[in-house]
């Protein structure tokens, strides 16, 4: 079953073949017209200067028979009031200079010449006497029949790759994310499928993003809650201030837990910040550092961001080293060349290499450590969000003196200056 588009192409171009091939036979029509004329009057020059006005008859006659023998043609001389003059062959018929040109009976053709002195001369042969006798109209009918040929399987071709693409966007509307369409080519149709191949793995990827973390999410939501609710049971019987405690420190827990699910899925959806500011990144670290008591060294350094998320990501880093490793943490930042780097460093146990990577995932738990020791949850996974958002990135180092230290490089910014 041929699709509507295949169609619609095929019968355009089929129009378009008939619309020229029209216009075509209209030019070659005028032309022809236009042929004929000039020919004509070539003819009636050429066939004045053989019977000149001055020849005598028996001359006439002399000529007129060697046409005759030469062409096979019965011809004829008459004066300006149309009578004969002379004549060779067969006798023409009475009514010859009406006709002009015509076909006669059988395979005879009538043809009259009109000579600049008044005189006439009429032929009939068996074969025209024309320039060309071949029909150019058959030509073009011809050519625009081999292109109407020619053009199917290259229509097709092209419609067929269409239909390819729409049955996988159809397939991917469906629900079947890992649909995919052949992007063979380097044409507009191969952009197009590239196009919706990219999207669709951009999609894809959120989509698998979305489901690990709420899966880890509401596995990772349990612990407070069961904490709190055994807590809630245990003050219920005996009130206690410690209990108590205990009830507000999970609820933090749990409403820092849902902040950063809420923060992570905001920044999946967003390709650039709302609005970005110059920030002092020594600043905004020393203010941090100060409430974590952290030390932070460096010089300033200026950015472009979003400073609620560039404290978020500062904060992060340094309570995942107070948590997980071993004091003192230490902060610094530095200008290389043109961008800023932020490094925090623990003299805790370190990562291992293998697990340097998987560290930034969401929820990631390394091997060895136990549910109730928790994992880093989601605070790892966004600072590499955070940064990647702020055209930076961060990455886990080993000193060589021992610890752990995550290095963030954001883009630094150089304000313009000002010309006097």
């Amino acid at each position: 079953m041929r699709s509507r588009l295949f169609l619609k192409i095929y019968l355009t171009l089929l129009a378009s073949l008939a619309a020229v091939a029209l216009a075509s036979a209209a030019f070659v029509w005028l032309g022809q017209g236009e042929e004929e004329s000039s020919w004509q009057s070539q003819r009636a020059r050429f066939v004045a200067a053989l019977i000149p006005p001055d020849m005598d008859l028996q001359s006439i006659e002399a000529t007129l028979e060697r046409f005759s023998r030469a062409f096979d043609a019965d011809i004829a001389v008459y004066d300006p009031r149309g009578r004969l003059i002379a004549s060779a062959g067969q006798p023409l018929p009475r009514d010859v200079l009406e006709r002009r040109w015509r076909h006669g009976r059988g395979s005879f053709h009538t043809m009259v010449t009109e000579l600049p002195d008044g005189r006439a001369v009429a032929a009939r042969m068996a074969r025209p006497f024309r320039p060309s006798g071949r029909n150019p109209l058959t030509y073009l009918a011809l050519i625009a029949g081999v292109i109407g040929l020619a053009a199917y399987p290259v229509v097709r071709h092209l419609t067929s790759r269409l239909e390819r693409l729409r049955r996988g966007v159809d397939a991917w509307g469906r629900g079947d994310f890992v649909a995919r369409v052949p992007a063979d080519g380097s044409d507009e149709v191969a952009a197009v499928a590239k196009s919706f191949n990219k999207a669709a793995d951009h999609v894809e990827r959120l989509i698998k993003s979305n489901r690990a973390l709420l899966a880890n999410a509401s596995h990772e939501l349990r612990s407070p809650l069961a904490r709190l609710r055994m807590a809630i049971d245990l003050y219920e019987q005996a009130p206690d201030e410690n209990r108590k405690e205990e009830i507000v420190r999970n609820l933090a827990e749990l409403d820092t837990l849902v902040e950063e699910i809420l923060l992570a899925s905001r920044l999946d959806h967003v390709e650039k910040l709302d609005a970005p500011e110059s920030i002092d990144l020594l600043a905004l670290v020393s203010e941090e550092g100060a409430r974590h008591g952290v030390e932070v060294v460096g010089t300033p350094a200026t950015v472009i961001g979003d400073a609620r998320l560039l404290g978020r990501l500062v904060r992060n880093l340094m309570q995942n080293a107070l948590r997980h490793g071993v004091p003192p943490v230490t902060a610094s930042v530095q200008q290389v060349d043109s961008a800023v780097e932020l490094k925090i460093r623990d003299q805790g146990p370190g990562i291992p290499d293998s697990e340097s990577v998987r560290v930034f995932e969401p929820f990631y738990r390394p091997s060895g450590r136990s549910e109730a020791t928790g994992g880093w949850g989601l605070g790892l996974a966004l600072v590499r969000q955070i940064a990647e958002r702020h055209g930076g990135a961060v990455r886990y180092e080993s000193p060589s003196g021992g610890g752990a230290c995550f290095v963030v490089t954001l883009p630094a910014h150089r304000a313009a200056r000002k010309i006097n």
